[in-house]
């Protein structure tokens, strides 16, 4: 009896495992990797209500930042800055961190664009983009402006964030800089 019962436990332990490991395989989606734009078009306004920005974390990874308190941004510099070991690691992680959380409220064809100014480059616009195919719900894009970027052009001091869809602009969000 007591063999049955390890028996069971034993499978009732694998089938567990088994129903973990499936479940992390199929949330673990690799994030699309951005592409900076060469040029930055002009875009019609055409908003829609079936698209909207939810949520903007912005984080600027730097070594000048005074000693803090606060768990959240010890916590994100010390993910940021994992696995680094010598100077030129920690220079290669230094910038500027953007996650959107957005939502589609039907299926479409969308592209995420960030557009930015940098301190060293005035009014000069930059813009880097993720496209999405058949995109609804809630997703997450995560930008970083960060190495040889960040370190020749300086941190950003304005932005926008842009939901393009059919080559027209259907949701934004933006800094209060952003002109």
């Amino acid at each position: 009896m007591r063999r049955q019962t390890a028996l069971m436990d034993d499978n009732m332990l694998r089938a567990s495992l088994f129903l973990v490991l499936l479940f992390l395989v199929g949330c673990a989606t690799p994030q699309p990797t951005p592409t900076a734009l060469p040029r930055v078009n002009v875009l019609p306004l055409a908003l829609d209500d079936a698209f909207s920005f939810r949520k903007t974390i912005l984080f600027h990874n730097s070594n000048t930042r005074p000693q803090t308190r606060n768990e959240f941004i010890n916590a994100r510099t010390k993910k940021i800055n994992y696995g680094a070991v010598d100077n030129i690691d920690y220079l290669a992680r230094r910038g500027n961190y953007f996650t959107f959380y957005w939502r589609a409220n039907r299926p479409s064809e969308l592209t995420v664009r960030l557009e930015y100014r940098t301190q060293k480059l005035g009014d000069y616009v930059q813009a880097r983009e993720i496209s999405y195919s058949n995109a609804s719900g809630t997703i997450k894009t995560e930008f970083a402006v960060i190495g040889d970027d960040y370190l020749s052009d300086g941190p950003i001091n304005s932005w926008r964030a842009v939901l393009i869809e059919d080559g027209k602009i259907v949701a934004l969000t933006q800094s209060y800089l952003w002109n």
